[in-house]
């Protein structure tokens, strides 16, 4: 914009205009170049003298007026239900919310149970949710100094391991985490860090809706500093900013646990990943393109971290109930990532990832171009990083017996288009 703004100086003479009668782009606000998309709006705010300015003021919004437009627009964005709802739930009642949680990563990580407590301003902590009903859960002295010291707690009691994890970001701690397992089966390094990146998702989420009742109290206020209004501005996109951010790591950590949970050595969620960036990238497929068919690529296999493990410690023939269960891993994806907001848009690449060119797939029985082309990429990397992957029925193939068993389904279970480029980049 500084570019934008010294030209229109030179293209108009303005600085042989007296410095009473100019007005300094964007009035040294850089945030507010973000929501000047109307461009009457802009021209009449920024682009004028004062004078004309005042003088069609009528028609022009206030600078509070813009500033209030803008915080509605942020707050509508990032709602209760597109950040709290990460993990799951769909209830904003506390009890709910915290006892749909502390299933959620029962479920996803094996655990024999998992408890939430928070503190709130002024007060102890305490029991807020627990992934077993009707359990009277104590605030315990590791909990109490996981809290306080804001550091992971490990410890062993009653042959169980117990890890304790702070629910804080850089701005605040506000409750902890407990989580129990077999002392036989101890939690993996990667699901620590999933579960320290969960807990500080959580706080941030917290935080945003904490700042969205302030906002949405200001901005229904009549009289109010513009001072103010830029203040709680400021927070609402540094918050925000903070929110993407963990959100991005729990998506990677999130792929870690997968990976782990289904017993790929070979991080196989990550490098189908990346083949389909590489495929994408053949194509000559647009930057925003490429980027979410590569987390789709990332989490396409991200139901399976909802399915009991032992059904990938299985190296003989897989019964009909197991293999179903397998088969459906992807609708069980797509339930936890519709509930992630800055992921929403690669749900379809990955719901509709099980459908065949000729029609015969999953969920729906797409067929041909009607299959999203997201979808169509991520089939084929994750069909070829599976055939030269080892597995436990199987030892992994060569890339040459790898690429002849893709091309002779080629048009039946795969896109052509897709395989060509494929053996092309492989070849």
């Amino acid at each position: 914009m500084d570019n934008f703004n010294n030209s229109k100086r030179s293209e108009g003479n303005m600085s042989e205009m007296n410095d009473d009668k100019t007005i300094c782009l964007l009035e040294n606000d850089p945030i507010e170049e973000i929501f000047a998309l109307n461009l009457g709006d802009f021209l009449c705010e920024h682009l004028i003298s004062p004078d004309f300015a005042h003088k069609i003021s009528d028609k022009v919004k206030s600078k509070n007026e813009c500033l209030k437009d803008q915080l509605v627009e942020l707050i509508s964005i990032y709602s209760i239900d597109s950040t709290l709802a990460i993990l799951g739930f769909d209830s904003n009642e506390d009890y709910i919310i915290y006892n749909s949680i502390a299933r959620t990563i029962k479920l996803m990580l094996s655990l024999d149970k998992c408890v939430i407590f928070l503190a709130k301003k002024d007060e102890d902590i305490k029991l807020a949710g627990t992934s077993d009903e009707n359990t009277d859960e104590k605030v315990t002295s590791h909990i109490e100094k996981s809290y306080k010291d804001e550091e992971v707690i490990m410890l062993n009691e009653n042959n169980k391991q117990i890890i304790v994890f702070p629910m804080k970001n850089k701005f605040e701690c506000i409750g902890a985490i407990e989580i129990t397992r077999d002392i036989d089966r101890p939690l993996e390094a990667e699901f620590i860090e999933l579960l320290k990146i969960t807990a500080g998702l959580f706080v941030t989420s917290l935080g945003i809706q904490k700042l969205i009742e302030q906002v949405k109290r200001v901005v229904n206020a009549e009289d109010v500093a513009t001072s103010e209004l830029l203040r709680l501005r400021a927070q609402l996109t540094a918050i925000i900013g903070d929110l993407g951010d963990k959100q991005q790591a729990f998506v990677e950590k999130l792929a870690l646990a997968v990976d782990l949970k289904g017993k790929y050595k070979n991080r196989h969620s990550q490098r189908t990943a990346d083949l389909s960036r590489e495929i994408c990238n053949f194509l000559k497929l647009n930057e925003k393109t490429t980027d979410l068919i590569y987390y789709a690529g990332l989490l396409q296999n991200i139901g399976k971290i909802t399915i009991d493990e032992q059904l990938f410690d299985k190296k003989g023939k897989l019964s009909q109930e197991e293999w179903d269960k397998l088969q459906e891993h992807p609708n069980a994806g797509v339930s936890l990532l519709m509930n992630i907001n800055f992921m929403s848009e690669v749900v379809p690449y990955i719901h509709y990832q099980k459908e065949r060119w000729d029609g015969l797939g999953k969920p729906e029985g797409l067929g041909g171009f009607s299959i999203p082309f997201g979808s169509r990429i991520i089939a084929v990397a994750d069909a070829y990083c599976a055939l030269t992957e080892e597995r436990p029925h199987r030892a992994a193939l060569s890339n040459a017996e790898a690429l002849e068993i893709l091309k002779s389904e080629s048009a039946v279970k795969w896109d052509p288009n897709v395989i060509n480029a494929l053996v092309e980049m492989k070849s």
